[in-house]
């Protein structure tokens, strides 16, 4: 007897692309945020059958476009036999709902697939909320297009309440009281937050929080520099929750490194105040990585785009009331894609502001540029005082206690076979070796 096999494929729902370009809103190229949009569908697993660029020199409040481009569009959703249409644009719940009359088919402005792509990435709790109580807030002001199943009903009366009136009000008030809990379950895990913060503070290990805008390389640097296995592919937001491991920097001091959620022109306020407590990690760490993909034509806006949503995030306060300093480095990545002459041109630029601290030029593919960027991290987060030591010749655990907790700029042994030695030790390392090992400080 054989077995036939059967293909359970679920056919891609067929999708538009759409980008309205308003020229002087971004100085990105209206072709890059057109890919763009179609990257972010098919992050969303849409077939994106047919892409177009339409110019706005003004808006209609009730559909956006005008009515000739109206129809002109939806003439190319039925040629392209669609099943979607993706606006690269936020649209209002009445522009959204007249589009979907217009065009017959499932409209989704670039708000509505952001958070549907983060819903379908979060894998931790705190993800899970953060991205519930972003869609809570986007839904909120929508009911009017998504409870269409409520138009058959009537109000109490019979002729004071329009359709679905009660009902509709009732899910405000559900999605209301939802969004109280999930704020809650948030102010928990900021708490809990803090408290993970202030434990690692006893312990002397600078942190290190990657940023970059969405598909720069963060998730594949941050395996190279860590040896870790995190999921890194070329598709947007392919990571959204942050991971933390520790990493060896030159001399052997350790620093814990964080990869954060990739950043985007335009990203939701619903998410940036979603993910205010993830985002946090990123205001609280000594040094940024900003992970630039500079072989992309548009490197520059999107570097503006992540330092604007940095800008958003708040910096903690020194003992006097004064704001901590942000220290940021830039990493240009994908240096491996650049053609010969112009690889030459940014390698001999990042060198002059790698001896600056402001960038280096890498490929995290290729591991090319990753030990000066490890130098320049360590000279970055490197402004501990130094210690003069002298170990005895039978101190091999003080010694390796001082590699685990401090970076050694210095060692020599004489001819007794003691170990001079010259360390950088936080103030608070600094303490706890003067209570194990106070008789080898000189």
């Amino acid at each position: 007897m054989t077995s036939k096999h059967i293909d359970h494929t679920v056919p891609l729902i067929r999708a538009v692309v759409i980008h309205p370009d308003r020229r002087s809103d971004s100085p990105r190229l209206a072709s890059e945020r057109l890919e763009e949009a179609a990257g972010l569908a098919r992050a969303l697993d849409l077939d994106v059958c047919a892409e177009e660029i339409v110019r706005l020199r003004s808006t209609t409040p009730a559909t956006l476009f005008g009515s000739g481009k109206v129809e002109e569009l939806a003439a190319l959703v039925r040629a392209a036999d669609a099943e979607a249409v993706v606006i690269d644009d936020d649209l209002s719940p009445v522009q959204q709902r007249n589009l979907e009359k217009a065009w017959e088919v499932k409209v989704i402005d670039r708000t509505g697939l952001i958070l549907e792509i983060f819903g379908r990435r979060a894998r931790t709790k705190e993800g899970r909320l953060q991205v519930e109580l972003a869609r809570l807030d986007y839904e909120r002001s929508r009911l009017v297009r998504t409870w269409t199943h409520l138009e058959r009903q009537r109000g109490g009366t019979g002729s004071t309440g329009g359709p679905g009136e009660t009902q509709i009000e009732l899910d405000r008030r559900l999605i209301a009281d939802r969004i109280v809990r999930l704020k809650a379950e948030l102010e928990e895990v900021r708490r809990t937050r803090g408290l993970h913060r202030k434990a690692r503070k006893k312990v002397p290990f600078p942190s290190v929080a990657l940023v970059g805008y969405t598909n720069a390389g963060k998730s594949t640097l941050f395996n190279r520099l860590t040896g870790s296995e995190v999921f890194a592919k070329d598709l947007l937001f392919a990571t959204l929750d942050t991971t933390q491991r520790t990493i060896r920097l030159p001399q052997g001091r350790p620093a814990i490194i964080a990869d954060t959620v990739g950043f985007i022109s335009d990203l939701p306020h619903e998410l940036v105040e979603s993910f205010r407590a993830t985002l946090e990690e990123v205001g609280e760490a000594d040094l940024i990585l900003h992970v630039r993909d500079i072989a992309s034509p548009d490197s520059d806006a999107q570097a503006k785009d992540v330092e604007a949503v940095l800008e958003q995030i708040p910096t903690p306060e020194g003992p006097n009331g004064e704001k901590k300093p942000r220290r940021i480095l830039e990493v240009w990545n994908k240096i491996d894609l650049l053609d010969a002459d112009v690889r030459e041109a940014v390698t001999g630029q990042a060198e002059r502001l790698t001896r600056e601290g402001k960038a280096v030029a890498v490929s995290a593919w290729t591991g090319e540029g990753i030990e000066a960027l490890r130098e320049a991290i360590a000279g970055l987060i490197d402004d501990d005082p130094e210690t003069r030591l002298t170990l005895q010749p039978d101190q091999g655990e003080a010694l390796a206690w001082l590699y685990e907790n401090g970076r050694v700029t210095f060692r020599d042994t004489d001819a007794d076979g003691r170990t001079h030695m010259v360390v950088r030790l936080h103030p608070s390392a600094l303490g706890r070796l003067e209570r194990l090992y106070p008789d080898i400080i000189d």
